[in-house]
């Protein structure tokens, strides 16, 4: 009785021994709302993930998208996050909306978010020019759509306050469909369904940016890229049209476990195959831009394309 006594309270000890690293490690990733593009492929990461890291469970979490992900990575609440460039290079330097430079590091580029400045036959708008007077949705309010669109309005000389609105995406093609407006902005991958239902119910014509007339605006705000929009993206796009892309980024906190980094972005990048099938989007995210992110690379992820040489 003695013997067997000892035998189930080594068994019971050996088993809490066991059981914390037994336990799956849990990841969380910061995306956006639902209906976002984020959600989707933060979604589907999180699929691969748990298919390819064993011992890992991993969950997207619906959040309010760029800035409450930097915040909630910075503060441990979540494993990495989603966000746009331009407001991960801020936190990462403490310009608003962040009182202070955040502890963050880039994992990945992963594909083009376009600002796409659509109109339609009649209101006279051919160029960034002949937006000047004209009534135009910016974006919902505080957005990065909204921020974008103003500085490039500005450095065109025709941003004019008592002309603009902030609308959602839906909101702007909705009143440019109704006449209450002349022009609305898309920050998005392209094609974007907001443009794709404008463009089923009216002739609809995105505007181009001159790259010589944005070259001071990229210098200022350098985590921007010029981008062409392939000719034939939207039904009756006959041309590329050139736009400013503020790409999707993936980042974690700086001090994050660099084992942890490594895995979760070779499980990812060695799966791109099966990233693709979640959505179109997704299909853009490449080994050969993983590495063009505003900030630098977490020593993991760096690791992890080093060693395949990007």
């Amino acid at each position: 009785m003695k013997l067997r006594h000892l035998a189930l309270v080594v068994a019971a000890a050996t088993g809490l021994a066991m059981g914390p690293a037994a336990a799956d490690q849990r990841v969380s990733i910061g995306t956006g709302g639902t209906g976002g593009l984020f959600y989707v492929i933060g979604a589907g990461m999180a699929d691969v993930i748990n298919r390819h890291l064993e011992g890992t469970t991993a969950r997207a979490e619906v959040t309010g998208a760029s800035v409450e992900n930097i915040r909630r990575v910075a503060a441990d609440q979540m494993t990495f996050g989603f966000s746009s460039s331009s407001t991960l290079y801020e936190a990462s330097v403490g310009d608003a909306p962040f009182e202070e430079a955040l502890p963050v590091a880039g994992m990945a580029y992963l594909y083009p978010a376009v600002l796409q400045i659509a109109t339609i036959e009649g209101t006279g708008i051919e160029t960034m020019q002949d937006l000047a007077g004209k009534r135009i949705n910016l974006g919902p309010p505080g957005s990065n759509a909204a921020v974008l669109a103003q500085r490039l309005l500005q450095a065109y000389g025709v941003f004019d306050p008592a002309n603009a609105q902030f609308l959602s995406y839906a909101e702007g093609t909705g009143a440019i469909i109704n006449g209450n407006l002349d022009a609305t902005v898309v920050l998005a991958g392209a094609p974007t369904a907001a443009l794709i239902d404008l463009g089923a119910q009216r002739d609809m014509k995105l505007i181009s940016v001159d790259a010589d007339m944005v070259a001071d605006l990229l210098e200022e705000f350098p985590f921007y890229q010029v981008y062409d929009i392939p000719a034939e993206t939207y039904s009756g796009q006959s041309e590329a049209v050139t736009v400013i892309n503020d790409p999707a980024t993936l980042f974690v906190k700086a001090d994050a476990d660099e084992e942890l980094v490594y895995s979760l972005t070779k499980a990812l990048f060695d799966n791109l195959d099966e990233l693709a099938e979640i959505h179109p989007q997704a299909g853009a995210i490449a080994l050969e831009t993983a590495t063009n992110t505003p900030i630098d690379l977490h020593p993991g992820a760096q690791r992890y394309f080093d060693e395949v040489g990007q």
